[in-house]
């Protein structure tokens, strides 16, 4: 029995592999995710709702059951290792977002299901190995952004206290306490009104505008090239280890598949050697 099962199993986990690796597979996919989130957004419609929310309904529940397909797809094209389908940090997305969807969409729980069915957009991030190569460098970017994002807590609050010593007398509006001072540095360095914020403290000090202005340059252009610079950094690094992990050597299913193709053209070739030739129209044999 286990040496019948045994073949049947692993043609098995060759069809649900060459179907999950098919460029169409992964297409119609796709299109279910973009389904899934025209559904959600016609969901904010009442009227559209009143109307026409059983069909809602039943889109909703034919992606969900699509998803859960597809991983049940995935995890059988890893033959009797089912569990290396969580091998991948994106998998295992994909599997969260369809366990939190089959929370009911009734009670207490509404407003979180409602929540996971707009995740399930972000499922296009999985989908698109461009996307996934972004979301990759962002993640191993952020020890990187970490550091900066301290260097950058630390200009903040050396003039946000100068701020509040320098200009709280004059504009207390925006320099009354700390916590003003540097969400007024917040509106600076994205560049909203500040110079409104300047021109008052230029009123009382002329020379306020070094202030400013330093300010600007250190926060603003400064900071956000070292920002595009690590994530360029990073984004270089991630597209060479893509391109040595499209160079790995073949797995062992790979090696059999391309095996068993091989033994097939041999035995077609073989064959045809072996059939007689044909003779040209009007020849007679040989006597």
């Amino acid at each position: 029995m286990n040496e019948v099962t045994a073949p049947a199993r692993a043609g098995l986990a060759e069809t649900c592999a060459r179907l999950a690796a098919a460029p169409l597979f992964n297409q119609v996919i796709i299109g279910l995710i973009l389904l899934n989130a025209v559904a959600v957004g016609l969901e904010t419609s009442a009227w559209i709702t009143e109307r026409f929310g059983g069909a809602l309904h039943w889109v909703n529940q034919l992606v969900l059951l699509s998803f859960v397909l597809e991983a049940a797809v995935k995890m059988a094209a890893h033959g009797n290792r089912p569990w290396r389908y969580f091998a991948s940090g994106w998998n295992c997305f994909d599997f969260a977002i369809i366990v939190l969807s089959l929370v009911p969409a009734a009670g207490p729980m509404a407003t979180l299901a409602r929540l996971v069915r707009v995740l399930r957009v972000l499922r296009l991030v999985s989908a698109f190995p461009e996307l996934r190569l972004l979301v990759d460098t962002l993640l191993r970017s952020l020890p990187s952004m970490f550091h900066i994002a301290l260097l950058m807590g630390i200009i903040f609050y050396i003039y946000g206290v100068a701020g509040y010593f320098l200009f709280s007398d004059i504009d207390p509006t925006h320099w009354r306490s700390l916590p003003i001072a540097l969400l007024s540095l917040f509106r600076i360095v994205t560049f909203e009104d500040w110079t409104d914020i300047m021109y008052t403290a230029m009123e009382a000090m002329p020379w306020a505008w070094l202030y400013f202005v330093s300010f600007v340059v250190m926060g603003a252009f400064v900071m956000i090239n070292l920002f595009i610079g690590v994530v360029l950094n990073n984004l270089e690094e991630a597209k060479l280890r893509r391109l040595d992990e499209l160079q790995l050597p073949p797995s062992q299913t790979e090696i059999l598949r391309e095996l068993r193709a091989t033994q097939e053209a041999l035995a077609r070739l073989q064959k045809r050697m072996e059939s007689p030739p044909l003779r040209p129209t009007g020849e007679e044999p040989a006597q």
